[in-house]
């Protein structure tokens, strides 16, 4: 008898240690009020794609049953997934999505953001524990043939906001809700509840991202942010990369520190990013950077490429003694070595190759003048020809086509930034993007046929490309169409500067950011 009871309690201990063990970033993995079906979650590190599954008669009035993966996490925040219910003969109000939660107790305060199996979509609270949940009136259904949704859920301060899209489309505000009496740490995470206390459901969810954003008193302007640096520091930073087709993404290297915009190698099988003024390489797969040589060439920024021919490097880096404005174009080999300078008027930032590798576009201001053009430059002798002719706003991201007969570049004289292209002499100008966004960095893929470029939101100055918001990057076919959403991060300046397709024309990388990398 003895021994049966230690066999019982040895088989509840280790049920309850496996519930609790680390599931991908997930420090937490339980069920929540007891269901009477034990669920469970995995973690696929090869697609890095969580499968959630749970039991639990509902997550309503004054308790819940259900299945959570979750993290203690305090202050404000941004959780970001794409989730997808595997089956489709479940109750129509099984539940998936977001939550964040006072404690594993069943009547805990929380904020949930919720999809049914109906394709009811709601952000429903419960303001204090025991208290019944409440829900908005004005709840959204969305078609339930919908493979899959974006759905994100924000604190900022008191207030909690959840917003949801179908891939390809922009996030949109489902609704919010202020929770005074919330205290600063809680648990936040994933969550399934079968709404049927006999089954389990499952569910699939992927682009999982919690990101921890900057403080309030973050100021852009690199002076201002010297004050502030040793409270805060700067974010941290994800390398990600994506197939632009489907969406799924991979975070294949995180640092604590700011690292930024990705080129891919010309092999397929690594990247080249900028860290501390120098270049990194690093697998495609992950692993440990390796610094490229560019011998006493060491104040690097974010703008860089590779030719056409896979054979050479474009770099742009500030010139010893002439801080902020002091940025010069050089050239070197890819493998590396040392640099050979292009420009000798500053500032000047690289970003295309000529098909023919004879020149580069760069963005400069020249003779005084307080805005920036488009510029042309002779590799060999220094040449420069003007391509713009701005006195206001701004224009930058000049990059040709593989076939040379356009050149890309972003641009505002309508007051919005929008995507442009002209003929290699500066002739022929178009606008190609018109929306409400401000469209940065156009970067065409190999094959020619697809643009990929970041939209920052409508309350962003539009001369102005800064760190730190939350942004989308979108796909448009190069023959015209509309844009569609790829991607919902948290970045801006250093995400995608610079082109970073692959070379098959699938894929492409760039970098996210949160003030801690989660693991």
């Amino acid at each position: 008898m003895k021994l049966a009871s230690f066999l019982l309690l040895f088989i509840i201990c280790t049920n309850t240690n496996a519930q609790t063990n680390t599931v991908g970033i997930f420090q937490y993995n339980t069920d929540i009020g007891n269901p009477r079906n034990a669920g469970s979650a995995t973690y696929d590190a090869a697609t890095q794609t969580y499968t959630i599954k749970g039991s639990g008669s509902n997550i309503w009035f004054n308790r819940d049953e259900f299945h959570y993966l979750y993290n203690k996490i305090k202050g404000d925040f941004i959780l970001t997934a794409n989730f997808e219910f595997v089956g489709e003969k479940g109750n129509e109000h099984r539940k998936i999505g977001w939550m964040v939660r006072e404690s594993a107790d069943e009547a805990a305060a929380s904020m949930n953001a919720v999809i049914h199996g109906d394709g009811l979509t709601v952000l429903q609270w419960r303001t204090l524990r025991g208290a019944y949940m409440r829900d908005p009136s004005d709840e959204i259904f969305y078609a339930k043939k919908v493979p899959f949704q974006v759905v994100q859920l924000e604190r900022s301060g008191k207030k909690l906001t959840m917003r949801v899209a179908n891939f390809g489309e922009p996030l949109q505000e489902v609704g919010s809700q202020e929770m005074p009496d919330m205290q600063d740490s809680v648990l936040a995470g994933i969550f399934i509840s079968s709404h049927d206390s006999d089954k389990l459901e499952e569910a699939k969810v992927w682009n999982v991202r919690i990101d921890k954003p900057v403080p309030n008193d973050y100021n852009p302007n690199p002076q201002l942010q010297k004050l502030i640096q040793p409270l805060h520091g700067e974010l941290g930073s994800r390398l990600e990369t994506m197939d632009v087709f489907d969406g799924k993404r991979k975070v294949i290297h995180e640092a604590t520190d700011r690292f930024e915009a990705p080129n891919w190698m010309p092999d397929g099988k690594k990247l080249l990013f900028n860290e501390g003024g120098l270049l990194y390489t690093i697998s495609a797969d992950g692993g440990t950077p390796e610094k490229l040589n560019t011998d006493t060439v060491n104040k690097i920024n974010n703008d860089h490429g590779i030719s056409f021919n896979g054979k050479m490097l474009a770099i742009s880096s500030s010139i010893q003694g002439m801080p902020g404005g002091g940025s010069t174009v050089y050239v070197l080999p890819l493998q590396g070595g040392t640099p050979k300078q292009v420009t000798h008027e500053t500032p000047s930032y690289w970003h295309g190759w000529a098909p023919n590798g004879k020149e580069v576009t760069i963005v400069g201001k020249r003779n005084g003048s307080a805005v920036y053009n488009l510029y042309k430059v002779d590799v060999n002798s220094g040449k420069e020809t003007a391509l713009t002719s701005n006195t206001t706003g701004h224009v930058d991201g000049p990059e040709y086509s593989p076939d040379g007969k356009y050149i890309y570049y972003n641009a505002n004289p309508t007051g919005t930034m929008q995507v442009w292209r002209m003929k290699p002499d500066g002739s022929g100008k178009e606008q190609l993007t018109f929306d409400e966004y401000h469209n940065w960095f156009p970067h065409i893929s190999p094959d020619g046929k697809w643009m990929v470029f970041i939209s920052f939101p409508t309350y962003i100055d539009p001369n102005s490309h800064p760190s730190y918001k939350q942004v989308m990057l979108r796909l448009m076919p190069v023959s015209g169409g509309a844009p569609k959403v790829i991607a919902y991060l948290y970045g801006g300046q250093g995400t995608i500067n610079v082109n970073s397709w692959s070379p098959d024309s699938k894929h492409i990388s760039f970098v996210s950011n949160s003030e801690k990398a989660e693991k």
